[in-house]
């Protein structure tokens, strides 16, 4: 019988782990088999080479129990555990994990009680209310399926950004491993346009071959030098920047092929990206902002403007520490956060109403502040934590703490964390409200999104943007991977209103510090520039800034400043 491909292997691994996970028991063990699943389906080499060279537990994700279960798979096709899983409930059934945040005892549930067999079938049930009257299911999570079933069908096969990295980061080095003679390995497709979910898995090398190899998750470009810019130019994308682009070359005498940019039958130039696109008379485009939304036009006029990166930003302005709900102390994330050549920690702790996530008393905040004291005591002038708090934006649009209390902090994350089903005016106003209120520094990933979890709650974002611009408020880009919120599709927009911005990892451990670089992502593809960043400042000028704002409070002057205030370049 025929060895399965990596790719089959992988699916069959992913419902081995949703049928454990049906079991009940240990939830870690399902965990670890849909990440090795994961892993798997992005392998740059014959599965059945890894297993003959005894190199499966290089694979991230693979120890030598799964590897054994993996290699049975690759062997027969099948394993003995999960035939037996496989008599216990229908396939149709797994249909139901597409589902954001539907729990395997959920699925199983609503099998047992309503004999749901798919996701139409849930969808049928959902409508017709029969979940709602089901002891342990009920009318909360009848309405949340409903919400949640486009999501269910979108986003289906795309990962997350951290998670397509760590699946391409391998790749890459295997990749390299297995072919020496690569002189050039680059990725593209939607991962090097950084889009916030991931479907198109690319890589680009370079060798003395052309070819395209690969699976269904992953697939590999082969060019030699001489064509290398052309290949990596489309295997990026996105197809409608091509067509536009090779429009907009027609309309200069050239034709844009896949193999480089032709005049008449003549190759003028192919080996790199620059080139191409200074041959078309194009300032050169990030790959980030290569969706065609305008960017060939900007480019045209000279128009696009140079785009934040990580070196730029100086420090971070949200994060949380034991005092809530984080799982590091004040002084090991403001450590971390200066050994990786930050400024500045702006710790930004939960406030009282959020109870579930541990929110600070009155005598907690006096204690955080003077344990900060000791701390920047002892960095001197090197660094230097700042005391702000992530006040949760009450149903009215008050802030969680009175003036007396805001006013002792460097600054303010006033975000939403409850409520999230008001009506869009309402919903629009209480934030409103908060942007009003002369404590507010930053807005916290101003949606509420969960990227395959949650859609965000309705809300008008236009005229938050304008009040955010007119009130001097930054807009926070959450750089939590399973936010990324604000959404890049409005960052134009709030430049073009004259807003600032915020990238914020919103870490609760010293390894979600290195969310910054997801933010940083997003904030490129909404074509945002350093000088509109408030982290982007050195530590002299934030506080210089802040300071302003804080003495313009305790004057009772209005916060309305101009959009592209001096303090924020």
């Amino acid at each position: 019988m025929a060895k399965a491909d990596a790719r089959t292997i992988a699916s069959l691994l992913r419902e081995y782990a949703q049928r454990t996970s049906l079991r009940g028991g240990n939830p870690y063990r399902a965990k670890a088999y849909a990440r090795a699943a994961d892993s798997l389906s992005a392998l740059s080499q014959p599965i059945g080479r890894i297993i003959s060279a005894g190199a499966l537990t290089s694979v991230p994700g693979i120890g030598d129990a799964i590897a054994d279960i993996v290699t049975k798979l690759f062997e027969t096709g099948t394993h003995p555990n999960l035939e037996k899983l496989r008599k216990e409930v229908p396939a149709g059934v797994l249909q139901l994990f597409a589902l954001p945040g539907l729990r395997p005892d959920k699925i199983l549930k609503l099998h047992e009680a309503l004999g749901v067999t798919s996701l139409a079938e849930l969808e049928a049930a959902a409508k017709e209310d029969r979940i709602r009257p089901v002891k342990g299911l009920g009318a909360s999570l009848q309405t949340k399926i409903l919400q949640n079933l486009s999501i269910a069908r979108s986003g289906e096969t795309q990962l997350h950004l951290h998670k397509a990295a760590a699946l391409l980061e391998h790749a890459v080095t295997a990749l390299k491993a297995d072919h020496p003679e690569y002189s050039r390995v680059e990725i593209a497709g939607d991962f090097r346009r950084g889009c916030e979910l991931v479907s198109d898995l690319a890589i680009v090398a370079q060798g003395k071959d052309t070819a395209k190899t690969g699976n269904s998750s992953l697939k590999l470009f082969v060019s030699d030098k001489k064509h290398f810019g052309a290949e990596l130019l489309h295997a990026t994308g996105s197809q409608t920047h091509l067509d536009q682009l090779k429009a907009y070359a027609e309309g200069k005498g050239f034709d844009l092929k896949a193999d480089g940019l032709y005049r008449g039958r003549k190759l003028m130039v192919s080996a790199r990206e620059e080139d191409i696109y200074e041959a078309l008379g194009l300032q050169f485009i990030a790959p980030e902002l290569r969706e065609g939304r305008g960017e060939i036009g900007r480019a045209a006029k000279n128009k696009i403007p140079e785009l934040v990166s990580d070196k730029d930003l100086r420090g971070t302005l949200h994060s949380h520490t034991t005092a809530s709900d984080g799982t590091e102390t004040l002084e090991a994330m403001a450590d971390a956060t200066r050994k990786r050549g930050f400024q500045y920690y702006g710790v930004a702790d939960h406030s009282q109403s959020a109870h579930y996530a541990g929110g600070l008393s009155l005598e907690e905040i006096a204690e955080q502040h003077r344990e900060a004291d000791r701390l920047n005591k002892r960095y001197g002038d090197r660094f230097r934590i700042l005391k702000g708090i992530e006040a949760d934006i009450l149903a009215d649009g008050a802030l969680d703490y009175p003036h007396s209390v805001l006013e002792d902090f460097d600054f303010v994350v006033a975000s939403v964390h409850s409520r999230f089903k008001l009506p869009k005016k309402e919903q629009t106003e209480r934030i409103l409200a908060a942007i009003r209120n002369p404590h507010t520094t930053i807005i916290g990933h101003m949606t509420g999104r969960q990227l395959q979890r949650r859609p965000g709650y309705e809300i008008d974002i236009d005229r938050i943007l304008k009040g955010c611009a007119k009130h001097g408020v930054a807009v926070e880009i959450n750089a939590h991977p399973w936010r990324l919120d604000l959404d890049w599709r409005w960052h134009q927009k709030a430049l073009d209103y004259g807003c600032i911005f915020s990238i914020n990892p919103d870490a609760h451990s010293i390894r979600e510090l290195d969310h910054m670089h997801w933010g940083v992502e997003m904030a490129r593809k909404g074509g945002v520039p350093a000088d509109r960043v408030l982290n982007a400042m050195p530590l002299p000028k934030l506080l210089a800034h802040l300071t302003k704002r804080k003495r313009a409070i305790a004057k009772g002057k209005s916060r309305r400043a101009p959009a592209r205030d001096a303090s924020v370049r």
